[in-house]
């Protein structure tokens, strides 16, 4: 069979011992292994074996969860991905990092060193980090208001491609024999001056092997579409039902015509939270099996939280209080916010079967089936106009990641629309996207001072 032109694109979204809040009870389960490097490295390899596209690692610079419900000892992406880098040939490496609770300068810096010890397979899923346990942990009181956040991530992108542009590519000679090693003509100062950042420049890393990583953006909010519409390369998203995710995604790719992108660079890649099973039964049994080992008094406060309530409000038989407060008067995640409050007041859920639904993915779309009828829901948001791909985010791990590449991947190999090799080196040819021209700073050529140690 001849493939068709469009291809799916699958990360394998890793978080600890699974996606569903109780993987770690399991009998099979490790509960302290993400702390460590053999797991996460079993893991890539695998997800290499089925061919993702890259693997992604979320973040947040806070420790924002009740450490008794799951395991909640994070590594920080960056630094684990560059141990990936070397246990990996191939698939792609994504890493969260906040634009709220970083500087420009320092994380180009890390982005585009990791991007050259990997190969040019390296992106940067950009947040700006919804939560005020994070910004206490900065010095501020308050969490900085969404509309503010979001204006200094559009600044803090716009530098970082600066700092990536600093250097022209070819700029590094090494001619030995004049003793010239870079042509100080093609590295440029940046001289950024904005509204959030001074920036002088250049980068002190030469320009990467994809020219810049790839950009990811992740939230569905207002502020959050108009940021993947300008910015972003890939967008991660959830939904929890094909018509709103179709919805979404006309909206970002129209978004992206109107600035005068073409919008099949901006991949759009909802979750998937796929319980597999070899028959319903079995995969029914494998949730059930999940969502009983819940525990509910976790579960009623991390929703309390996210709802922005008073626990007590919330009763476990009885469905959420009439009064919530729109989207408009939310400063964290405001998307997820919306979707939580959408779903249980669509399906008329009641507190105890919401928290059911939201354990195995905190919002994501979650599917229960054979492999063949999760194939089958991924095919239909995908050629009906509402996925370019997804993100897979296994209930546990590794059983489901493997279940996943061993049984779902091949199914989807034979209906031609998955790889079934690597045909490129750099997550942008997984992707299906040129690498980026530099573009022309127009700062002075850099004076390079000696100093002595």
């Amino acid at each position: 069979m001849t493939p068709p032109a469009r291809q799916l694109h699958l990360n394998a979204f890793l978080i600890n011992a699974g996606h569903h809040e109780a993987a770690w009870r399991l009998p099979e389960s490790d509960p302290v292994g993400s702390t460590g490097l053999e797991h996460h490295v079993r893991l890539a390899r695998l997800a290499e074996r089925g061919t993702f596209d890259s693997l992604f690692l979320a973040d947040s610079p806070a420790l924002h969860s009740d450490v008794g419900r799951r395991p909640s000892s994070i590594l920080e992406p960056t630094v684990l991905l560059t141990a990936l880098a070397a246990a990996t040939t191939r698939i792609g490496l994504i890493a969260t990092a906040s634009t709220t609770y970083n500087e420009p300068f320092n994380l180009a810096r890390r982005f585009a060193s990791l991007d050259h010890v990997s190969g040019g397979r390296v992106g940067w899923n950009i947040v700006t980090t919804a939560t005020l346990e994070a910004a206490r942990n900065f010095g501020l009181d308050e969490l900085p208001p969404h509309a503010e956040r979001y204006a200094r991530a559009a600044e803090f992108i716009e530098v970082s491609l600066k700092l990536w542009d600093s250097w022209e590519d070819g700029a590094i000679v090494a001619d030995k024999a004049a003793g010239v090693w870079a042509d100080q003509e093609r590295v440029r100062a940046v001289d950024h001056r904005g509204r959030y950042f001074s920036v002088a420049g250049p980068l002190n890393v030469a320009r990467s092997p994809q020219g810049h990583p790839l950009l990811v953006q992740a939230g569905s909010s207002e502020d959050g579409r108009a940021l993947a519409a300008r910015y972003a390369e890939a967008v991660f998203t959830a939904q929890q039902t094909v018509e709103e995710a179709r919805s979404f995604y006309a909206d970002v790719k129209h978004r992206a015509r109107r600035l005068g992108r073409d919008d099949r660079g901006v991949k759009v890649l909802p979750g998937i939270v796929p319980v597999l099973g070899s028959t319903e039964a079995e995969a029914h049994e494998r949730e059930r099996l999940l969502d009983e080992l819940v525990v509910p008094r976790y579960a009623l406060a991390q929703l309390a939280r996210t709802l922005r309530l008073p626990v007590e409000r919330l009763e476990l038989d009885g469905r959420l209080p009439d009064d919530l407060p729109g989207e408009d008067q939310i400063e964290g995640a405001k998307s997820r916010y919306t979707l939580i409050v959408d779903l249980a007041r669509r399906e008329r859920l009641t507190v105890r079967q919401l928290i059911g639904r939201l354990g195995g993915g905190r919002g994501h779309h979650t599917f229960t089936g054979t492999p063949e009828q999760v194939a089958d829901r991924i095919e239909e948001w995908f050629t009906t106009g509402a996925a370019d791909g997804f993100n897979i985010m296994p209930p546990a791990l590794p059983r489901d990641l493997e279940l996943f590449v061993d049984h779902v991947v091949p199914v989807l190999r034979r209906r031609g629309l998955f790889r079934t090799e690597y045909t490129g080196r750099t997550l942008r040819d997984h992707y299906g996207l040129p690498r980026p021209l530099g573009r022309a700073l127009g700062g002075e050529r850099i004076r390079i001072e000696e100093s002595v140690a």
